[in-house]
């Protein structure tokens, strides 16, 4: 399964050659990677074109020197939830399963340009979780030791903390007066197209094909051992095949006949017009769910709760546009005065626990890896990096061991809400 003489192949991006092109008419850029036509057979399949199928067919390429390697995406690169997003990384967990891995993911963010040689935007603006009440100080203390013992940066503001970041808040609003709030530095935002461009080219120009409008309809599975995929431009033979498809885990998995503890829900986003700059960072509601941040064109970037349904629709209804934009106004009255320049929505695949699988299943030779729920585009360095190493090594990685499809028969559910197993309230 390994190539040891492959050699990277792809033209590297500098100052120098930014200058050149723009001396001499743009014409020596070349496509960020190829369209080849699948082979009969590979080592390893990756379903799913994504953030996450992308970066673990890059530490395919780049960590274990595999490149026989083929992403299959049923639509274009880009085009699913690694563009339905509101940009936000961060690793402000507190569960032991859960704070390691983010933090993983990280410090694979802080890197990541350097190890794409690809401009993703990273910008460590500061993550902000407000607190509006003596409780929640105090579970923000409990999860701000749970984020340093893994390494990771926290700081607990008290409410004149917070005034001197954001003074325009709504501190005394009467339901939800701002308290204090615990804060990351280091989380911030990236620029979710450049990510997912990014990961395309590192691993194509290590070898790997990535091959769109390619949608798999079927398993090759024999005597218990899964040899391939259907697609709808053929048969395609595999060693190994993994699954990485979001919100459409249940309908891909079900053709394997396996039934997923999750369920698929819509969750939207939206962007108002472009503002002067007023938010440096990004704020999160800690009495509801709402988060906020301002892109580089000046648009308020924010997003809220699922659509309470089960859908595989990318767009979602107007209550929730209601709602989100009512709590945005609690804590940020000025955004009524803002007009929505545009919506949309992502297919979450919402877990009975509110956390991820990246496993193993019952049929050899076939993988899984899904149930984000909100966490899938901050999670995407690591995600690739511990499936790259489970498909690799057939072991777990170190900080994802604890994701496995079989917590709920053992009773190792990683609750970090505390919902209970009901996926539509992670």
């Amino acid at each position: 399964m390994r190539n040891s003489g492959f050699r990277y192949t792809g033209f590297r991006y500098s100052g120098f050659k930014v200058i050149k092109e723009a001396l001499t008419g743009h014409k020596g850029w070349k496509p960020v990677w190829r369209t080849p036509e699948p082979k009969k057979e590979y080592d390893i399949i990756i379903i799913g074109g994504g953030g996450h199928g992308l970066a673990t067919a890059h530490y395919l390429a780049s960590r274990y020197n595999i490149t026989n390697v083929a992403v299959l995406e049923k639509g274009w690169i880009g085009g699913g939830n690694v563009g339905r997003n509101t940009t936000i990384i961060r690793s402000n967990y507190l569960h032991p399963e859960n704070q390691p891995f983010y933090e993983l993911s990280m410090k694979l963010w802080e890197g990541l340009e350097q190890d794409l040689n690809y401009n993703a935007m990273v910008s460590q603006r500061g993550v902000l979780n407000l607190s509006h009440s003596d409780s929640q100080n105090d579970a923000y203390v409990r999860r701000g030791n749970s984020m340093i013992m893994s390494g990771a940066d926290a700081q607990l503001l008290d409410q004149e903390g917070v005034r001197e970041l954001y003074p325009f808040l709504d501190f005394d609003n009467a339901r939800f007066p701002i308290k204090g709030g615990l804060l990351q530095k280091r989380g911030g935002t990236v620029r979710h197209d450049a990510v997912a461009w990014g990961y395309a080219r590192g691993a194509d120009s290590r070898g790997v094909d990535i091959i769109q409008n390619c949608e798999v309809t079927g398993f090759l599975i024999k005597d218990g051992k899964c040899t391939g995929v259907k697609t709808n431009k053929g048969d395609i033979g595999a060693k190994k095949v993994a699954s990485c498809v979001a919100g459409s885990s249940s309908r891909v998995m079900s053709q394997a006949g396996m039934n997923l503890p999750i369920e698929s829900h819509v969750l939207q986003a939206f962007v108002s017009e472009g503002l002067k700059p007023i938010i440096d960072g990004v704020i999160t509601f800690g009495a509801g769910h709402f988060y906020i941040s301002q892109s580089d064109k000046g648009g308020l970037v924010f997003g809220g709760d699922l659509d309470m349904y089960n859908s595989y629709a990318q767009r979602g209804n107007l209550p929730v546009v209601e709602d989100v934009c009512e709590i945005g106004m609690a804590i940020l009255p000025a955004i009524g005065r803002a007009k929505l320049l545009r919506n949309w929505g992502g297919v979450m695949d919402m877990s009975m626990d509110g956390s991820p699988f990246i496993d193993r299943t019952h049929i050899k030779g076939l993988y899984f890896n899904g149930g984000w729920c909100y966490g899938g585009f901050k999670a995407t360095p690591a995600s690739g990096f511990c499936y790259a190493h489970l498909l690799a090594t057939d072991t777990p990685h170190e900080v994802a061991k604890g994701f496995r499809l079989d917590r709920f028969q053992t009773g190792n559910v990683i609750d970090e809400n505390g919902r209970g197993a009901q996926p539509n309230t992670h």
